[in-house]
């Protein structure tokens, strides 16, 4: 089982896939990522020789920021955020949505709250 950055990677998927499985790194890194150390992306991760594992290895930690380095520094921001009383920092810390359309898409983090009589109601078991 290949092992990057301290993330196992599936065995059975594609490393182009398999490489998603670590944070901070997508589709579009994994690629970029896969062509500079001369990987192709259609092989299966277990696969992978351990000469193609270190220059996969080398060049995220060389590159990239990944796991807890990026995690921290997620964490970072958002506490500077909540510090100096900014908007979004206010919004992180209630567990609010920051961004977009907050008065309906934000069920799920508001606790599915319906305010309109009609909505939601689930039908009745047996007609009358």
């Amino acid at each position: 089982m290949p092992r990057i950055s301290g993330v196992d990677l599936p065995e059975n998927k594609k490393i182009e896939f398999a490489l998603g499985y670590v944070y901070g790194i997508g589709a579009s890194l994994s690629r970029l990522i896969l062509r500079s150390a001369n990987v192709p992306k259609d092989k299966r991760a277990k696969d992978l020789t351990s000469e193609e594992i270190n220059r996969i290895q080398n060049i995220v930690d060389h590159s990239y920021k990944t796991e807890g380095n990026l995690r921290r520094e997620v964490a970072d921001n958002v506490k500077r955020l909540k510090e100096i009383g900014a908007w979004r920092g206010l919004r992180h810390a209630r567990r609010l949505p920051i961004h977009g359309r907050t008065k309906t898409n934000s069920r799920t983090t508001r606790g599915n709250v319906r305010k309109t009589m009609g909505s939601g109601r689930k039908p009745t078991a047996r007609k009358t």
